[in-house]
């Protein structure tokens, strides 16, 4: 660590995190009366500390920058993490602050690349004026009060971290307040910084709670910080580093709170269903539904202590259909409500089957596309209370077309108006079918992935086998064959990644980590595959902080302002 690579708490995005051209930076603007000097004096004053940083953690999700989260003024901002991979490309709604990444004409003045620094840096900053005065505070109703806060605020400064070194690589390592402020912080090697992340982890894996029934919903316990810790081991790479990441995998599989989901539950296990679908029903996400997968659960829920906004969560936009354009429907709850699909899914993986669309259109040298895609026949995964492929008319002013089959074609796939549907991202309200957000809890880790984080170890090991197992785990609670030691490649995991994951994980980050992102983003994505170069695979440093820098802070090489 530098001695230099400190910053003022309040004032972080002053420095690392400022829009150019701000005239007033440096002055502090408190929205209320609360302040680090009279809150953190007790037990109590932390809980609201650290309810701050889960707030600040699930804005990586905000859209329009409602009730002052720090992201992101620009449409659906998670998308861009899926856009331009081998999952999905952009929809005809072109909106403007995600073409940059669906057409790799991003650079260090693009929306997201600031918004993305940003989030982090003042999730960091917030985590660490709480371990300062940690230090400082002698009033704690528990005497392991202190290491119990201390352990969430470093997760969540691991947790910022994890996304800029996916996203930039080399950052500054921040950690203390610092008076005056500094103005030349300089870039520490990403494998400094993932030291740092792993020591974080670490010491929050000792001192978070250990069991999920005995902290509020959306908390964190130990099992989120192994499940974290066991992929930002596989990310760094380091000797013995994938045998830390199996431990750590194994350790959460075999811990007594958690299970994969194999029987109905919750809200809607009375309604048509199954039991993957029931996971992404609204109020089943958490523990006292009877889930018994989500490791970590972000709380969204409308107008509730420590939920989201109406800005939260428009995934369910940016996924969904624009059925609504089409003559002869109506905005339907069940439908999913109103649907942007400013990306969707690509025909390699999710097949044609059941619909009326091609492969016709794909560029030249587009591989095979089998039509069941890469589901076997039962895959619950692609039931059709999970990939929507039958659409039928529904608006009444249209009696002649009600209740009448609206074929998936070639053409309502490539305008984005009718496509095979993620259901997991279905969200509407009868009383307000407009919405924007979507106000479903979010489970952030589940164990499925937590089997195949730990299968990547294996496989990082070269112990197909036991990989092998790890994932046929997942796979028979999908009710489909095991897959052999021979077939269990890296290519073969991040397929089943797709088939369990679809939407959810950042698939952006996956494809980084094992190392695949430009392969198969050249074989499976016609929209990206010309376009994507070498140095697309970290973004560029924001041009604002280079700006606020009085000394080197060098920019990532093929973009602006590199020199070498």
């Amino acid at each position: 660590m530098k001695t230099m690579n400190y910053i003022k708490i309040g004032i972080a995005s002053s420095i690392l995190s400022i829009a150019a051209g701000c005239t007033s930076f440096l002055e502090e603007d408190l929205k209320s009366s609360l302040a680090p000097d009279n809150t953190y004096t007790s037990s109590l004053g932390f809980e609201v500390g650290a309810t701050g940083l889960y707030a600040i953690a699930r804005s990586e999700y905000n859209t329009w920058g409602e009730n002052g989260a720090f992201m992101h003024n620009g449409a659906c901002a998670y998308e861009v993490l899926q856009i331009s991979t081998d999952l999905c490309r952009m929809g005809t709604v072109r909106d403007g602050s995600l073409v940059p990444f669906a057409e790799m004409t991003l650079n260090p003045s693009t929306l997201f690349v600031g918004s993305y620094w940003n989030w982090a840096y003042n999730l960091i900053a917030s985590a660490n004026e709480l371990l300062i005065y940690s230090e400082k505070n002698n009033n704690w109703d528990y005497p392991t009060d202190k290491q119990l806060y201390q352990a969430e605020a470093r997760f969540f400064r691991a947790y910022a971290y994890r996304t800029l070194v996916y996203l930039y690589g080399d950052v500054p390592w921040v950690e203390t307040i610092q008076k005056p402020f500094l103005l030349s912080f300089s870039r520490d090697p990403k494998i400094e910084v993932l030291g740092n992340i792993i020591k974080d982890l670490e010491f929050a894996k000792t001192y978070l709670p250990d069991n999920p029934d005995n902290v509020k919903e959306g908390k964190l316990t130990t099992w989120a910080a192994r499940h974290l810790l066991s992929e930002m081991y596989l990310l760094r790479g380091a000797e013995g580093d994938y045998k830390l990441a199996e431990e750590n995998a194994q350790d959460v599989i075999d811990c007594p709170y958690y299970s994969l989901m194999k029987s109905r539950f919750g809200n809607a296990k009375n309604d048509p269903g199954d039991y993957f679908s029931d996971m992404f029903v609204e109020n089943n996400q958490n523990r006292s539904a009877g889930n018994t997968e989500g490791i970590w659960v972000m709380q969204f829920q409308y107008n509730t202590v420590g939920g989201g906004t109406n800005s939260d969560d428009w995934t369910r936009r940016a996924w969904n259909p624009q059925y609504h354009a089409i003559d002869g429907f109506a905005l339907a709850d069940s439908l999913g409500g109103r649907g942007l699909a400013q990306i969707y899914p690509l025909k390699w993986w999710i097949g044609v089957k059941g619909t009326n669309a091609t492969t016709a259109g794909e560029k030249e040298g587009f591989p095979d596309i089998q039509e069941k895609g890469i589901f076997e026949d039962g895959d619950i995964r692609n039931s059709e209370y999970n990939i929507k492929r039958n659409w039928y008319y529904n608006n009444p002013l249209t009696p002649n077309k009600l209740g009448q089959k609206c074929p998936i074609d070639d053409k309502s796939w490539s305008q984005a108006q009718l496509f095979p549907a993620l259901k997991k991202f279905f969200f509407g309200k009868e009383e307000n079918l407009q919405l924007t957000g979507a106000y479903k809890d979010r489970m952030k880790f589940r164990l499925a992935e937590t089997y195949l984080l730990l299968a990547e170890a294996y496989l990082r090991q070269d112990m197909p086998d036991k990989a092998a197992d790890a994932v046929n785990e997942v796979r028979r609670r999908a009710k489909v064959s095991d897959v052999s030691d021979e077939e269990m490649t890296m290519d073969f995991l991040l397929d089943e990644r797709i088939r369990e994951l679809y939407g959810e994980e950042s698939r952006r980050f996956t494809l980084i980590r094992t190392g695949k992102l430009l392969e198969r983003v050249r074989k499976y994505n016609p929209e990206a595959r010309d376009l994507i170069q070498d140095f697309h695979v970290l973004w560029p440093i924001p041009q604002a902080i280079r700006d606020a820098n009085v000394g080197n802070f060098p920019q990532n090489p093929g973009y602006e302002g590199y020199e070498g």
